[in-house]
């Protein structure tokens, strides 16, 4: 048992003469600090930091696991074409200082050998000293940090470049913003519309404003939307296809976000790779996003059936977008469980639409079964400059 004496008093008075500085042992602050001086030198435009960001990014698409200087030179010289599939153009002309077209032209001659595997290992260093990889030539949090800053300033400033604006729900609301005219009903004195009330009286010539004259404004509203974005992060799509897609994912969750809807991910290949359920952070978005490898096969109704899980169970608009290249490659009998996994999402009042980038004859035919079935819509992607077009559009169009 323990005994309280309350003749004490609670608290005890303390002269304090003298105060010692004391060191701080946490290293979070310390981090903060490196990762805003990232941040910092992005959005001012120094060069040297966002070419890094864009390095590590395009390793990231390759679906690169390290950064090793011998193993970069040996295939290199072993087969350069493989080399150049492996490691892409971005990767060769960053690292060995020369145009990819000039490595091949002389990745034979051993005094050149020399030369870029030097500027190699003194790139790889570089990126050492800047903490973007380990000592074990892995890429760092800051290395990530960097390479999801560089990818989401290129794709804001690519939305305000295009001028995409702002998406509308199509149901009225009279706490909404003011829309078309209309004729008036039974209305607000304050949703009477005066200029096009007047015009309309002028022009058919009345002396004084009738009933049938008076407009009122119709009033949208935004309404509440949760979307899942479904990325292909399947062996096909590396290097440019899922570079192009990540950023059109950043544009959605950009935009959905900013008028205050809920944006999920969904990463798939052969299996479920990683999982953000409907949220408002748009950070955790980002991060998720940057950090996707391609591997694999296509899974579509492992996919479907895992957004059944994560969208709400309260009453709203719930759309599922789903960005492959190929339909569906996994499983005994892929197309009846896609098209079971379909049907199951629509039961749940789950739209779905397919972003398909250059599918073949049968990819486009289920995705035309998808669409139909999911009441989304088809877009059949060829040029991949559109592809954030595209997934605005179709969310604009909910």
């Amino acid at each position: 048992m323990v005994v309280f004496d309350s003749s004490q008093p609670e608290y005890e008075e303390v002269d304090v003469k003298k105060a010692e500085a004391i060191d701080e042992l946490s290293g979070k602050l310390k981090k903060d600090d490196e990762l805003n001086e990232l941040m910092s030198s992005v959005l001012e435009g120094d060069k040297n930091t966002i070419d890094d960001g864009k390095l590590i990014l395009e390793s990231i698409n390759q679906g690169l696991g390290s950064f090793t200087p011998d193993l970069m030179m040996k295939n290199l010289v072993s087969n350069y074409k493989i080399a150049l599939k492996m490691y892409g153009e971005m990767i060769i002309r960053r690292l060995t200082n020369y145009s990819p077209n000039y490595v091949e032209k002389n990745i034979k001659i051993p005094e050149f050998q020399r030369e870029i595997s030097k500027n190699i290992e003194e790139n790889v260093e570089q990126l050492k000293t800047n903490k973007l990889i380990s000592k074990e030539n892995h890429i760092t949090d800051e290395g990530l940090f960097l390479s999801s800053i560089v990818m989401y300033t290129e794709e804001l400033n690519n939305l305000v470049a295009k001028g995409f604006g702002e998406k509308r729900k199509k149901e009225k609301d009279i706490h909404g913003d003011k829309e078309d005219s209309c004729n008036f009903k039974k209305s607000r004195y304050k949703d009477i519309a005066i200029r096009q009330t007047v015009k309309t009286a002028i022009r058919r010539e009345h002396k004084e404003l009738l009933k049938a004259d008076i407009k009122v404004f119709e009033r949208k509203s935004k309404g509440k939307i949760t979307i899942i974005y479904g990325l292909d992060s399947s062996g096909s799509m590396k290097g440019d296809k899922l570079s192009t897609a990540k950023k059109a994912g950043v544009a959605l969750a950009f935009k959905a976000i900013q008028e205050k809807n809920d944006v999920g991910l969904i990463v798939f290949g052969s299996d479920i790779k990683n999982v953000v359920k409907p949220t408002n952070d748009f950070m955790n978005l980002l991060k998720n996003l940057t950090s996707i490898r391609a591997s694999m096969e296509t899974d579509i109704s492992k996919t479907i059936n895992k957004a059944i899980e994560l969208f709400p169970a309260r009453k709203e608009t719930k759309h599922l977008i789903l960005l492959t290249d190929a339909l569906p490659t996994k499983g005994e009998t892929p197309e009846q469980d896609t098209m079971k996994a379909v049907s199951l999402a629509r039961n749940a009042g789950i739209t779905i639409s397919v972003i398909g980038i250059k599918l073949d004859k049968d990819g486009e035919k289920l995705a035309k079964k998808i669409t139909e079935i999911g009441e989304g819509k088809l877009y059949k992607i060829k040029d991949l400059e559109n592809v954030d077009k595209v997934i605005l559009e179709d969310y604009y169009s909910l």
